[in-house]
């Protein structure tokens, strides 16, 4: 049987994806990370660095672009060439909240990128200023709240410790003057300084913290052996049940071989001893996913927390 021009086109275009998938990567590959050294998303993207140096045979040079919650990275490896080069590890604020929280966005979360796969998800601990807010539960936090309406702040160094805090303010019918901040870090001291009075922060950065009498903890997002005694929200009575995950995605039009290529191999490095050992012991949960399977829960995320934003009024203030 013969085949048109287009058809040999398109058999040479496949063979030569195939092709470059098997001869991927024959350089670094830089990974973006758009959140501040030593925070929870860089710490994992290391762990996954390091874990996919000998499997792919490059290392994976992790890049730290923080700022605007993730979108300065983001928009970073939008524009980059779609050669399996340059990809973007964030959490999912970039992909899926972002878009409903800022004015603007430098980037369209859907079509300037290609889903690679799921890396870990992780909980929320709502953590108070130990000594300047004078409360051990969040039965307590918000009998304290309604006494003082708008008169505290909390903290927010992503999107989704944000959004935890708008739905625990909604369902306990409380009001505090948000203060965003470029990261976890920097948000975090502020509260251990008293200069801003709660937030919601991710365990893999939180627990040091708590466990170190910085911070008050008092409820997680889901249950954890890591904070012993300290309840869930479900056990506290509020249906609040916030978890962030962290992901690699590529620009739009990296060769599908390629992308799932790296998929497997994050998956791979994500399995091995090593890296899970250190998972574990940041209170992170690995998930293994396709590229199809990560677009749909993207979709859903996104979808999901745009329902919430439109019901509660929650107003884009960057």
């Amino acid at each position: 049987m013969k085949l048109s021009k287009c058809g040999v086109f398109l058999v040479v275009l496949a063979l030569s994806f195939s092709a470059s998938a098997q001869q991927w990567p024959a350089k670094p590959v830089s990974m973006l990370v758009g959140y501040a050294p030593g925070g929870g998303v860089d710490i994992v993207a290391r762990f996954l660095a390091e874990g996919l140096r000998e499997r792919l045979g490059q290392p994976v040079v992790i890049e730290n672009k923080p700022g605007a919650v993730g979108n300065i990275a983001g928009q970073a490896v939008a524009r980059a060439a779609p050669d399996g080069y340059t990809m973007l590890f964030t959490a999912n604020a970039t992909h899926a909240a972002n878009v409903h929280l800022f004015k603007s966005m430098p980037f369209d979360p859907v079509k300037d990128f290609t889903p690679v796969t799921t890396i870990a998800s992780l909980s929320f601990i709502l953590v108070v200023d130990p000594v300047t807010v004078p409360v051990s539960s969040v039965a307590e936090l918000t009998q304290y709240l309604k006494a003082r309406p708008g008169k505290l702040s909390y903290a927010s160094g992503s999107a989704t410790a944000r959004i935890a805090m708008e739905m625990y303010q909604s369902l306990a019918g409380v009001s505090a003057v948000h203060i965003p901040y470029k990261a976890t870090a920097t948000a975090a001291s502020d509260v251990i300084a008293g200069r801003v009075q709660l937030m919601f922060i991710d365990t893999t950065f939180g627990l040091a913290q708590v466990r170190a009498g910085k911070l008050r903890a008092l409820a997680v997002t889901q249950a954890t052996a890591q904070l012993p005694g300290v309840p869930t929200f479900a056990d506290a009575g509020f249906p609040l049940d916030v978890v962030t995950s962290f992901s690699v995605v590529a620009p739009a039009g990296t060769p599908a071989p390629i992308v799932q290529r790296f998929a497997t191999e994050i998956g791979r490095a994500m399995r091995s001893a090593p890296v899970a050992e250190k998972l574990n012991a940041q209170v992170l949960v690995p998930v293994f996913d396709t590229p199809e399977e990560f677009a749909a829960s993207l979709k859903k995320e996104r979808d999901g927390w745009a329902a919430f934003i439109r019901r509660n009024g929650i107003e884009a203030d960057q």
